[in-house]
């Protein structure tokens, strides 16, 4: 027990988890499996999917995160919708899911405007943002259970007359967030375990239709990060026993569309920034949502 006891933590070993890949088990254990675990045999690479939402999200995204880089007085000097158009190029087309340009079209025009509501609307935008210096923010959330807790945040204004930081993610998407979703507890608790400063306020800002950060409810420290362990236990064990079922009988949508690739109906448009292979699924191949909306 002594010599386990002081046993280096090693990272490499750890199971991972975050607000993307907990969300993913918590809709699908095999959609999990093919997203975080699974590597195609031939390529030795993860496998991704790429679609117009997740593209608009990535695009708009990248120019407003972005700003919190620059001092204040420099972040819209540059007119922030040249700088979505360039992003834009990196997800026009195919590899941004799109198979016609009427859908594209749409989309982008979308981002545009969500883009002009940031630049008539700033808010906190144009005050004083903490930037972590870590790229992927992280720590462990249980030693003794080698389970490592991660994630990005979108924006942290600081507050000076308390010291502390408001925590702001931007939504792209029409739907709101689902109050038991566990994005503000995990972000909640990533702060307060990577950087010095208290978080005194956190918001979902919807992009495409508010002009400002809603404000949220703090979670409770304690009990988001008991609720956060339990289910990144369940994810631990469903590794060690490579047991990722889906819990409807002959799939559900977020699995159906991996198995898509595995069966070759995907078409493969590039990799990303962690060479995992990135697929998108023409209009014509995709699972029906019929099921569900019933």
């Amino acid at each position: 027990m002594l010599y386990d006891s002081i046993m280096p933590l090693d990272k490499y070993s750890a199971t991972w988890v975050s607000h993307s890949s907990i969300s993913d088990y918590l809709q699908c254990p095999r959609a999990y499996y093919l997203k975080n675990v699974y590597k195609d045999p031939k390529t030795g690479h993860k496998i991704k999917i790429i679609n117009p939402a997740m593209s608009l999200g990535l695009a708009v995204h990248k120019v407003v995160e972005a700003l919190a880089s620059l001092p204040v007085n420099q972040r819209f000097k540059q007119p922030l919708l040249e700088k979505f158009d360039k992003a834009w190029q990196k997800v026009s087309g195919q590899k941004g899911g799109f198979f016609d340009p009427q859908t594209e079209k749409k989309y982008k025009d979308r981002g545009i405007a969500m883009i002009q509501r940031v630049v008539d609307n700033p808010g906190p935008l144009k005050r004083l943002a903490v930037k972590i210096k870590e790229d992927l923010p992280y720590y462990w959330l249980s030693e003794k259970d080698n389970i490592i807790l991660c994630g990005k945040i979108d924006w942290l204004e600081y507050l000076p007359d308390t010291d502390s930081v408001h925590l702001i993610d931007f939504k792209t998407g029409k739907q709101t967030e689902n109050e038991d979703s566990l994005q503000l507890p995990i972000y909640t608790l990533l702060l307060h375990n990577c950087q010095q400063r208290q978080v005194t306020k956190a918001s979902y800002w919807y992009l495409e239709s508010q002009n400002k950060p809603v404000e949220q409810q703090l979670p409770d420290l304690q009990e988001s990060e008991a609720k956060v362990l339990k289910i990144a236990k369940k994810i631990k064990l469903a590794r060690q026993l490579n047991n990722f079922k889906c819990h409807q009988k002959g799939g559900c949508y977020a699995c159906k569309q991996y198995e898509a690739i595995l069966r070759g109906e995907a078409k493969l448009v590039g990799q990303d920034d962690y060479r995992s292979d990135v697929y998108a699924i023409p209009p014509s191949d995709m699972p029906s949502k019929q099921s569900q909306i019933l």
